[in-house]
């Protein structure tokens, strides 16, 4: 194929992507500007310029208000993360807070974004020519094992709570902790019954399987994964096997790719506990290192150990080979976009810096020969399908009374 019919071809791609974003608003499932607003800039956060220039600052964001643009943004599930380490009235003070952080910011640049609680609410705000804001939980122990605490961010426009984060908790495992579960409690049963009732979507990433496999015979409604990959792609235990797959097409739920390179190339994921093993091996105080007590050296050392083994290259292609990989297992109708903007630093695939290179994912599928209703599915039209069944979901159980769950919970605990 000659240069000028690749050029044409790209630009027939690009003309393609561009009237698909027009008429389907592209939402991401997860990014964590919040968090890293209230991490790095402290109290600066309230008034700090967020429309351009934030990729400029030492230490780079992947978001402003301009590139969300450029990006065609038309939803965003902003993540109000706290630490699992802290103690859970911590964790819930502190998500108060992240929570307020999004009203603000959307209070304070109204012509660009409006908050979202419904697929509605999404289309038409879209349509307006806005940046439809929603609030995803990331973490159940930041309810504090709470149901008043899930209905009060609820009553606040949160839309879904991701059941664990890193660590285990009272009433769910997580993917990246020892096992402490069998798959869920009683409790956590509960919870996932409250999210159907609320309206809100359940958030199976960062879940062990086990608990991915009970919260989907659980749940009525169909769940998401916000921010996960494909795990026979690249092992990691964050991303999704093809058997829960599989029950996500019987759930009707999305899972949404995560950009992040760790959960995307295998050899990086390799690569990464390598180096994290080195690391260790050169400075882990209090009581070993080679180099304990002497930073420097460790990090001189660090940087001879990168130069002989590079990391591994990670690209915007290996991503569409995720969704790609989900469509085909689970089905077209069961994948999405799920960043994981501005949680994963600098570590993002060569092509997907930033939230203004949605466009180009979405041209490397066109190439592929994806057609324009895929197309329109995977960049927004899964999700806002699945907001709609649980809103659904959630009329049915209007009549239930709030807090019925925790009694039967209760019951089933004795």
């Amino acid at each position: 194929m000659s240069a000028t019919t690749l050029q044409a071809a790209a630009s027939t791609a690009e003309a393609r992507v561009a009237a698909v974003l027009k008429s389907t608003p592209l939402i991401d499932g997860h990014n964590d500007w919040a968090e890293a607003l209230r991490e790095r800039e402290g109290d600066g956060r309230w008034m700090l310029d967020l429309r351009a220039g934030l990729d400029t600052k030492p230490v780079p964001y992947n978001t402003d208000i301009v590139r969300l643009r450029r990006g065609h943004v038309g939803g965003q599930f902003w993540s109000v993360f706290v630490s699992a380490d802290l103690p859970g009235p911590e964790q819930v003070k502190e998500t108060l807070e992240q929570i307020d952080l999004v009203h603000v910011f959307v209070a304070r640049y109204p012509q660009d974004f409006a908050l979202a609680r419904t697929a509605a609410d999404i289309r038409r705000i879209h349509r307006e020519g806005r940046i439809a804001s929603l609030i995803g939980v990331e973490g159940g122990g930041q309810i504090d094992a709470s149901l008043a605490v899930l209905r009060s961010y609820h009553d606040l426009g949160a839309g879904y709570l991701t059941l664990t984060h890193v660590k285990n908790i009272a009433w769910a495992d997580s993917a990246t902790d020892d096992p402490r579960h069998v798959s869920l409690t009683p409790f956590g049963q509960a919870v996932i019954s409250e999210l159907n009732r609320l309206g809100m979507l359940v958030d199976l990433s960062h879940v062990s399987e086990a608990t991915m496999r009970a919260a989907l015979a659980v749940s009525k409604a169909p769940v998401i994964f916000s921010h996960s990959s494909a795990r026979l792609l690249d092992d990691h235990p964050r991303n999704v096997s093809d058997d829960v797959l599989r029950l996500v097409t019987t759930n009707g739920g999305v899972v949404m790719v995560n950009f992040a390179r760790v959960y995307i190339s295998d050899a990086y994921r390799l690569w990464s506990a390598e180096e994290a093993a080195e690391r260790a091996r050169l400075n882990a105080p209090p009581y070993s290192g080679l180099f304990v007590g002497q930073p420097e050296k460790a990090a001189t050392a660090l940087v001879g150990w990168e130069a002989t083994h590079p990391a591994p290259v990670v690209t915007l292609s290996m991503v569409a080979d995720h969704i790609e990989h989900i469509a085909k297992v689970a089905g077209v109708d069961h994948v999405g976009l799920g960043s994981d903007f501005d949680g994963v630093g600098n570590a993002l695939p060569d092509g997907l810096g930033g939230v203004d290179t949605y466009p180009a994912l979405l041209v490397e599928l066109a190439r592929r020969g994806w057609s324009d209703a895929d197309l329109a599915k995977v960049a927004g039209g899964n999700i806002l399908r699945v907001m709609t069944a649980a809103e659904g979901v959630a009329l049915t159980m209007a009549n239930t009374p709030a807090g019925s769950a925790t009694l039967a919970a209760d019951s089933a605990s004795k």
